[in-house]
């Protein structure tokens, strides 16, 4: 019989078959490390977006106070002594929270992992088709 009348395909339709699996494979690849990247992007612009919108507001706020601490702390000492106590605190109090924004973006990790482990699965599963 022939291999068609015995329902088996000949080697040329599988490599054929096996071709375009590949292509369809590739492809949906491409688009799942697409997906996961602009994820973990839409992720990182909005810590940014909210740091930097934080940071504004924080400023402004902060010169608003900073100049409130230091006219109180003049009437007891001299104006330069009160700015420089009142600038020292600033100074420390933003460090501590840029520190924390950046500690926050550092976790995010833009590593397509699902991707990796996809591509990995898929390598594997060409290996067993080839064979």
């Amino acid at each position: 019989m022939t291999p068609e009348v015995q329902g088996e395909r000949s080697v040329g339709d599988l490599l054929s078959a096996l071709v375009q699996d590949t292509g369809l494979l590739v492809r949906q690849e491409l688009k799942l490390a697409r997906t996961e990247i602009a994820e973990k992007a839409k992720a990182f612009a909005t810590n940014a977006g909210l740091m930097a919108l934080g940071g504004a507001l924080a400023l402004a706020g902060m010169l608003a106070l900073l100049a409130a601490a230091i006219a109180a702390l003049a009437t007891a000492l001299p104006v330069w002594t009160a700015a420089l106590i009142v600038g020292v605190l600033g100074l420390a109090v933003g460090y501590v929270l840029i520190h924390r924004g950046l500690t926050a973006l550092k976790r995010i990790d833009p590593t397509p992992e699902r991707t990796i482990d996809s591509l990995k699965t898929d390598a594997t599963w060409v290996k067993e088709q080839v064979r």
